[in-house]
């Protein structure tokens, strides 16, 4: 669902639920769990809602976890480097 809002913009629960094998309940509580994250935002338009994905707080997790990834990177190499030097 994060992809197809992410790639398609603002869906309705109909639109959203119609690839998939589960039921629009089950839709509609996963955009629910969604929302209270702070990754769908609602907009009503007309008699249905569409959801869009508001990829901020990711953002903020991917700031936080780069120096991690960074320093994981820079671990991997200097590991591939004394492989490459023993062989």
């Amino acid at each position: 669902m994060i992809a197809r809002m992410s790639a398609e913009g603002p869906l309705s629960i109909k639109q959203l639920a119609a690839p998939l094998p589960i039921s629009r309940q089950a839709v509609t509580k996963h955009l629910d769990i969604l929302q209270a994250a702070g990754l769908v935002r609602v907009q009503k338009a007309g008699r249905e809602r569409l959801h869009f994905l508001d990829s901020s707080p990711l953002k903020e997790v991917e700031d936080w976890l780069e120096p991690y990834a960074r320093e994981w990177d820079q671990r991997l190499s200097r590991l591939q480097r004394h492989l490459e030097d023993r062989s």
